[in-house]
């Protein structure tokens, strides 16, 4: 009970810091939405005036920032600037997406990670090492978006293989088909994500088995006759799993910040996406919802880690 108070605390303590970081930053932008120009050449200064009253802007800014704290701590996210609209319901009718893709890849590229880490590793310094290896400096050194606009390029363009933008074909389908049919879709998106993510956890496998592999248990279990399967199941993997784990749970920031260029080229209508607009146009609002449940993911995420750490490794949790 006392670990669950200590996380919630932080988590809410965090967040806390995070808006306000993230308010200041946002309000301290040149420029704003209702700047002369930015709506209308021909709106008058009254006009602006008025909607800045009706927004609330007109107050000063720690008066602005307790209103919006007060607010989310109601669900309230306010109204977008650009539609009118509740901002948690255009989060809601976008985040799914989002998560989907994202827990797609993550799952992915822990198993894809583990299974060429451990593989490179017990062949290490062989040709199949080699080419693991010179796959993982690629995938890091190559950016998403470059590797997104070769795919849609010859797999989209050329060849015809996989749609370029959406989540639907332009013909509606019902049932399992609508399924398969978005699954098409995101394919692209979720292959770049994956291929981006994989490169610098499939070394860190490789390293930590190559040190796993020095110890006495594995000499001992190697002189007992016991085969690769069994050691690689009884010795590797549970030795390995809390690191991977916890590596996991760092790179989720990266992976639901990647998901901004990702949906932005791909044209999928999520959270990354509306972000985009968002920030283009200066819909505070909305920019602002979606850091503060973006944040409220990564922190809930590292905290699931924390705990998939805890249940894999019993010493973690009482710090020894």
């Amino acid at each position: 009970m006392s670990l669950l108070i200590k996380k919630t605390s932080y988590i809410f303590g965090m967040l806390l810091l995070i808006s306000l970081i993230s308010f200041i930053a946002i309000h301290a932008a040149p420029n704003s939405f209702f700047a002369p120009g930015e709506l209308n050449p021909n709106i008058t200064k009254e006009s602006i005036e008025h909607l800045k009253t009706i927004y609330g802007l007109d107050r000063p800014l720690w008066e602005q920032y307790l209103r919006w704290v007060w607010a989310i701590l109601h669900l309230d996210f306010g109204l977008s600037f650009s539609s009118g609209e509740s901002v948690s319901s255009e989060i809601a009718s976008r985040i799914p997406v989002t998560l989907v893709i994202n827990a797609i890849s993550m799952v992915l590229i822990f198993f894809i990670s583990l299974k060429l880490g451990i593989r490179a590793a017990l062949k290490s310094y062989s040709m199949e090492d080699r080419a693991i290896k010179q796959l993982s400096l690629i995938s890091f050194a190559m950016p998403s978006f470059y590797l997104a606009l070769i795919l849609i390029l010859f797999l989209g363009l050329k060849l015809g293989w996989f749609p370029i933008s959406g989540l639907q074909s332009i013909e509606p389908k019902n049932g399992v088909w609508k399924w398969l049919d978005e699954a098409w879709h995101i394919a692209l998106p979720v292959f770049v994500m994956i291929f981006g993510g994989i490169g610098g956890l499939i070394m860190y496998v490789r390293s930590l088995t190559l040190e796993i592999l020095k110890s006495d248990y594995i000499f001992f279990a190697k002189a007992r006759g016991i085969d690769d399967v069994t050691i690689r199941k009884k010795f590797i993997l549970p030795n390995l799993m809390p690191s991977v784990v916890t590596i996991l749970g760092l790179s989720l920031p990266g992976l639901i910040s990647g998901s901004v260029i990702i949906e932005s080229i791909f044209s999928i209508n999520g959270m990354g996406l509306l972000f985009f607009h968002s920030a283009l146009s200066r819909d505070y609002p909305v920019i602002m919802g979606i850091l503060i449940i973006t944040a409220f993911l990564t922190l809930l995420g590292n905290i699931l880690a924390d705990i998939a750490l805890w249940k894999l490794n019993p010493y973690a949790k009482r710090g020894e």
